[in-house]
């Protein structure tokens, strides 16, 4: 999970991207998993929106994968009222915008990638301190003393 520090810098920079891109209705950071980092969604169900990206996140990286062209990187949908994009955001979050039909396309990507690679660095940054900071697993212990050497000392 990420700590509340994170989620408001998260928070911040969908609330940056809303306010610099007007014709956008709302914006959401989720693991890769489907939950929930940051939303800035009034009036959508912010929750299913996050597990439903997740799935087509799943199908995305699959028919990306099946058809050589590499790495999850972004997916536009274009329904009869509007756009829902997902941009990767590091290595294990995205980021999904909703946007009235009459966007630019072309600035709602260039914010949209900008956007996620901002969030892919707090969240990746957060992902790697918590990494590092899991303790090994310890050796499982018998319970026997551990044994002397008993052989003589030759120097």
């Amino acid at each position: 999970m990420v700590p509340e520090a994170e989620v408001k810098d998260v928070l911040d920079e969908l609330q940056r991207l809303r306010a610099r891109v007007p014709l956008l209705t709302g914006a959401l950071a989720a693991s890769t998993d489907g939950l929930i980092v940051a939303q800035d969604t009034p009036g959508i169900e912010a929750e299913g929106v996050a597990a439903l990206t997740a799935a087509a996140l799943g199908v995305s990286i699959r028919m990306a994968d099946a058809t050589g062209r590499g790495g999850f990187r972004e997916l536009l949908i274009r329904g009869e009222n509007g756009y829902i994009a997902t941009y990767a955001a590091g290595s294990s979050a995205v980021l999904t915008l909703l946007a009235e039909d009459r966007i630019n396309v072309g600035r709602l990507h260039l914010e949209g990638r900008r956007a996620g690679a901002r969030i892919g660095e707090v969240v990746d940054a957060v992902q790697e301190l918590a990494d590092r900071t899991v303790a090994p697993p310890r050796a499982q212990q018998s319970g026997a003393l551990p044994r002397r050497n008993t052989t003589p000392d030759h120097t």
